[in-house]
């Protein structure tokens, strides 16, 4: 009996490490994987840039971790650049905030598994079809976004990230603000985000007050290489 349960103890030992060590190896994987098609963490840029990719989590319109412990926030070189300049544009405003990474690169395979979330849903108007091969996203030059005040707590923006309804969208707002369905304060924080964002090059999408895109669908399918 004794004999049996230091078998168990070794075996549950040895399962556990297996499990730990294959994390840190997707987590290699994943890193490696974006630094090998041309991807450059952003925090390796500028430090002051907050991660929190909601896709490493079930945090997420999916219920699932599809990032499979993913480390960085990973943007070509080109979006890169541009996201640094949107968060010096924000520190020179305000000292105290940041921006916060929720998604950036994104490799095909992950946008096919949110399409056959979404395929055939209302849903699916949020999500770009991965047969276009058009998501700014696939080829590292877009990225979702918010602001931080200096504790790290978000800015109210009316919705949470991946909220798929009208209240996120951004050519409705005043209109929104009138139904008292966002707040001024709302309304005051996204008109910050847009700014620094678009000052940086970026342009807002109507459908997402988070999203930001570093450059035209045309412009990334024939400059820019499509991640796998």
């Amino acid at each position: 009996m004794i004999r049996n349960r230091s078998l168990w103890t070794c075996w549950l030992v040895s399962l556990c490490l297996c499990f730990f060590l294959s994390l840190n190896a997707q987590s290699e994987d994943w890193d490696r994987r974006m630094r090998e098609s041309g991807m450059v963490d952003v925090r390796t840029l500028d430090s002051t840039i907050q991660v929190r990719l909601a896709y490493a989590t079930p945090v997420n319109f999916m219920s699932r971790a599809v990032y499979q412990g993913a480390t960085g926030a990973w943007l070509h070189p080109d979006a890169a650049g541009m996201l640094v300049r949107a968060q010096r544009y924000l520190r020179e405003l305000h000292p105290g905030y940041s921006l916060l990474v929720y998604d950036a690169a994104r490799p095909m395979a992950v946008q096919r598994l949110m399409w056959e979330q979404v395929r055939g849903t209302p849903r699916a108007y949020y999500v770009s079809n991965p047969r276009k091969k058009n998501g700014r996203h696939n080829y590292g030059m877009a990225v979702d976004v918010t602001i931080v005040d200096d504790t790290g707590r978000p800015l109210p923006m009316g919705t949470l990230f991946d909220y798929f309804g009208e209240e996120a969208n951004t050519n409705r707002e005043e209109a929104l603000l009138q139904a008292g369905r966002i707040s001024r304060e709302d309304c005051d924080n996204r008109r910050l985000l847009r700014r620094v964002m678009r000052r940086a090059g970026f342009t807002a999408i109507t459908s997402e007050w988070w999203h930001f895109n570093a450059c035209s669908s045309r412009t990334a399918q024939t400059k820019y290489k499509l991640i796998e």
